[in-house]
C-alpha cells in the first residue's frame, strides 16, 4: 500500500492502477537496488521487478543477503541467467532507490539500517515495513511471485518464457505445489504463466536436488538412518550447510512407509534439526517447538519445521557434544515431545 493511503494496496486499486502507482515512484535517472533473501520466490519476484523497470530507470541491481547453496536455486540462477551480487559487496550510496521483494526489513539483520523505498511481500506485516514510501504486503497470498504477476499484467507486459518460468517455479515452491496456504489469485497467476513457461528448463530446475559432492552425505544418511514405526531419523554430524539436511529430510519422506522424518547435523556451532511430516497425527512445527524451543529458535508449519540450538546450550545438560551424544539427545527430545502430541490428537 502507498504510505499516504494507510490501506492495503491490494484492496485499494486494480492491478493496472497499482502498477501505475508503483512505476510513478521511479524516474529515468534512478539507480535501483533490489534487496532479497534469495530463494525461488524472491529470485522470480526480483526478476519480475527488473522487467517492470526496464527502460524506465538507469540501472537495476539485484543483491542477495544470503549465500545460495541449494542445487535447485543454483540451477535456477544459472539456467535463467538471473544476475546477482552479494549485498555485502554493494555500495548502498550508489543507489537512489532501494526495493525489497519477498522480504521485509525486520526479516534479516543484514537489512538493518537500510531505508527502503518500496516493499512488496506476502509475509505477515512488520512495523518497519510501514515506514517505506510504497508498501504492498498481502499475507493471504501464497507467493510474492503471484503479486508480481499481477504487476506485470497490470503494466500490460507480456512475460518472456524466461520470466514466466521463474514465476511459475516461485509460485510452486512457496505454495508447495498448492499443498500449503494459497489463494485463488495464486492459482490464477499460475494458470496465466504456465503455458508461457519453458517446461524443459522448469523440469531441470525442479530435479536439480543434489550436487555430486552431496552424494557422499546421502550415502552416509543411508548407512546411519534409524526407523521407529513410521518415523525415520538420522544424525549426520558436521555439515557444510543446513540445506544438506533439508535435502536428506525431503528424500526420506518419499519412503512409502515413512510419515515423519527428522535429520540433524552441526553447522557453525549449532545443532540444526530439520523435520518433515506427511501424517495427520503429528504437527511438525509444534513438535519442533516442544522438543527444542527451550534451547533456541524452533518451529514451523504442520508439514515442515526446523530447530537451531547452540551447542553451548546442549553442553549444559549433556556430558559432551560428540556425534553419538547429539544423536541420542535429539531422539530423546523428539520421542518425549511426540508422545503428548499423539495422545492429544487421538482424543480429537
Amino acid at each position: 500500500m502507498a504510505k499516504e493511503k494507510k490501506k492495503p494496496a491490494s484492496k485499494t486499486a486494480r492491478p493496472a492502477d497499482l502498477a501505475k502507482r508503483l512505476l510513478a515512484r521511479f524516474g529515468p535517472e534512478d539507480r535501483v537496488l533490489v534487496l532479497i533473501a534469495a530463494d525461488p520466490d524472491a529470485l522470480a519476484s526480483s526478476l519480475a521487478l527488473k522487467r517492470l523497470l526496464w527502460r524506465r530507470v538507469a540501472n537495476v541491481t539485484i543483491a542477495n543477503v544470503n549465500q545460495i547453496s541449494r542445487p535447485d536455486n543454483l540451477a535456477m540462477t544459472r539456467l535463467l541467467n538471473i544476475p546477482l551480487v552479494q549485498l555485502n559487496k554493494v555500495d548502498l550510496s550508489a543507489f537512489s532507490k532501494k526495493v525489497m521483494v519477498d522480504s521485509q526489513p525486520h526479516h534479516n539483520t543484514a537489512f538493518e539500517g537500510i531505508k527502503v523505498d518500496v516493499v512488496i511481500d506476502h509475509h505477515p506485516v512488520g512495523e518497519v515495513a510501514n515506514n517505506c514510501g510504497f508498501c504492498d504486503i498481502r499475507p493471504r497470498y501464497g507467493a510474492t511471485s503471484s503479486i508480481m504477476t499481477e504487476y506485470i499484467r497490470g503494466a500490460g507486459i507480456k512475460p518472456s518464457s524466461r520470466l514466466a518460468t521463474a514465476l511459475v517455479y516461485g509460485i510452486k515452491t512457496d505454495t508447495y505445489s498448492f499443498g500449503r496456504s494459497s489463494q485463488l489469485e495464486d492459482v490464477q497467476a499460475f494458470q496465466y504463466l504456465f503455458p508461457k513457461a519453458n517446461h524443459s528448463v522448469l523440469r531441470k530446475i525442479e530435479f536439480s536436488e543434489m550436487r555430486l559432492k552431496d552424494l557422499a552425505l546421502l550415502h552416509l544418511a543411508l548407512d546411519r538412518f534409524v526407523v521407529r514405526k513410521h518415523s525415520m531419523y538420522v544424525h549426520l554430524g558436521e555439515v557444510s550447510s543446513p540445506d544438506n539436511l533439508v535435502q536428506i529430510a525431503d528424500f526420506f519422506l518419499r519412503v512409502d512407509s515413512v510419515d515423519t522424518c527428522a535429520v540433524s547435523g552441526v553447522h557453525q556451532e549449532r545443532l540444526v534439526v530439520i523435520l518433515r511430516n506427511a501424517g495427520y497425527r503429528i504437527n511438525a512445527g509444534r513438535l519442533a517447538e516442544e522438543a527444542f524451543g527451550e534451547f533456541g529458535p524452533a518451529g514451523g508449519h504442520k508439514s515442515m519445521a526446523r530447530a537451531e540450538i547452540p551447542l553451548a546450550a546442549i553442553k549444559k545438560i549433556c556430558k559432551d557434544t560428540a556425534e553419538e551424544s547429539l544423536s541420542r539427545f535429539v531422539m530423546r527430545r523428539l520421542a518425549k515431545a511426540a508422545g503428548p502430541q499423539k495422545n492429544t490428537s487421538a482424543k480429537k
